[in-house]
């Protein structure tokens, strides 16, 4: 008998987590009847109008780069482990700079340096692992428009569509497709 109460209170407690996984539906009850499933209607204009201060953007600009020192650091194991005939390097310099190197029978053929700052205040991506802060090949500044803060490549690379708002994902993507062009095949 305590094994079937059991059985019945972990349904409930399962139908509860259920039905409060379920944002857009909302429950009536008359008096004494079965709850029913009613949809809630609503507006997808919901947009507002949003300020973004200098502060917001700063730190968009620090968690932007500390997402793509770690993507890089993944994704360069990962394409090591996929290929055994190459080796690699990641390296953290400090908070504001990290190198990335493929070798490819001991020679270097990928290598950059991706760091905070800059004559642009971005996060600037150079292919010579040893730049100087004032040397890049591509460079990401924080933007903001009406209703979100992103990231917007200068353009100088044909890699990096210049007007597009590009994500903490979608700049990590563009800066490792400019790591990865020496080695990966043309389109």
């Amino acid at each position: 008998m305590d094994e079937a109460f059991l059985d019945v209170v972990t349904a409930i407690k399962a139908a509860l987590k259920l039905r409060g996984s379920r944002p857009h539906v909302q429950e009536k009850r008359a008096r004494g009847s079965v709850p029913s499933r009613v949809p809630i209607i609503r507006s997808s204009n919901l947009r507002v109008k949003k300020e973004f201060s200098d502060y917001d953007k700063d730190k968009f600009r620090r968690e932007g780069f500390e997402y793509l020192a770690n993507f890089f650091e993944n994704s360069i194991n990962e394409l090591v482990r996929r290929n055994p005939d190459l080796n690699q390097e990641f390296r953290r310099i400090d908070a504001n700079r990290f190198t990335a190197v493929i070798y490819k029978g001991g020679k270097k053929v990928c290598r950059c340096i991706v760091y905070l700052g800059g004559m642009l205040n971005g996060i600037a991506f150079s292919r010579d692992e040893d730049a100087r802060s004032n040397s890049f090949n591509e460079s990401l500044s924080v933007e903001v428009d009406q209703e979100s803060i992103f990231f917007k490549a200068i353009g100088m690379s044909m890699l990096v569509e210049r007007d597009k708002k590009l994500s903490f994902e979608g700049a990590a993507e563009a800066y490792w497709a400019l790591f990865l062009e020496p080695i990966q095949p043309r389109r």
